[in-house]
């Protein structure tokens, strides 16, 4: 590993060192304390959104924020129907760029409510996950340590192993260095961080733990092309250097925000959003 590799893998640990027993809390802590962990996760992204957005000249910053505390603030208080709530953003967007001298009305307002949908509902789906009495606290652990198993195996088994069995790249034209090796290594980490929550929490269904981990060792990597789409188009290496050795929200908690919508599906689809 070279000079510079050693130095973000440190920089990386001493990231987690601080930020995994921090979220670990809030989780724990639940309610505003976990709300405000969110919310404030999502006018960061949305931050670093309109940055990656800014070739195409986006909808007002304020505005995309100020929507975004209202669809929060509907997360936690479920007073209006969301799809009203959005439909009602969108024509105040249409209506602003009535005013407003962009090249392309459709792009601008698609690629803006693209960021309020997908900043929102990725970080509000982790809050409504949080939000399930009394079981909310596990789920989000149970997410988390699926994420990070996979993360983990899926980085040392590339570095390992990445090249010696596949000649083609997992997905060369977003992410060049991920590979197959290190995706079924990553694919393996989410099912053993699944059975390594089994063996210290028996609050859930371990049918639901398991596919919980095999959904998200299979599927998680798409958050993080998803993710380099994005930096991609808009021509830069992070979202932000907000956070030392991972960049910034969006790139540290890609595959949180991909992961977290469908587990809640999950839990809707498998009639588990009232017993797990």
């Amino acid at each position: 590993m070279s000079e510079s590799g050693i130095s973000n893998l440190l920089q990386r640990i001493a990231v987690a060192l601080v930020g995994v027993p921090l979220i670990l809390w809030l989780n724990a802590m639940g309610g505003w304390y976990f709300f405000a962990f969110s919310t404030i996760l999502v006018f960061v992204g949305i931050c670093e959104f309109h940055r990656l957005l800014s070739k195409s000249f986006p909808s007002p910053l304020f505005l995309l924020l100020l929507f975004s505390a209202l669809l929060q603030l509907n997360f936690l208080f479920q007073r209006v129907d969301g799809w009203l709530l959005l439909t009602g953003m969108l024509l105040v967007l249409l209506v602003v760029e009535l005013f407003r001298t962009s090249a392309s009305k459709v792009v601008v307002t698609g690629s803006s409510m693209t960021a309020l949908l997908y900043v929102n509902m990725s970080f509000g789906s982790l809050f409504l996950i949080r939000s399930i009495e009394p079981y909310g606290a596990s789920l989000v652990l149970l997410l988390l340590i699926c994420i990070w198993s996979t993360d983990i195996l899926a980085y040392f088994g590339g570095r390992s192993f990445g090249r010696r069995f596949f000649r083609q790249k997992f997905f060369e034209r977003y992410s060049p260095q991920k590979t197959w090796e290190g995706y079924i290594s990553g694919s393996f980490g989410g099912i053993a961080g699944s059975v390594v929550y089994l063996f210290f929490n028996d609050t859930l269904s371990p049918v639901f733990v398991l596919l919980t981990g095999i959904v998200t060792g299979l599927f998680s990597p798409l958050g993080d092309l998803v993710e380099s789409m994005f930096k991609r188009e808009a021509g830069v290496k992070d979202s932000s250097a907000l956070i030392p050795g991972h960049g910034g929200v969006l790139d540290r908690f890609d595959t949180l925000m991909f992961m977290s919508p469908l587990v809640y599906l999950m839990l809707y689809f498998f009639g588990m959003l009232n017993g797990v």
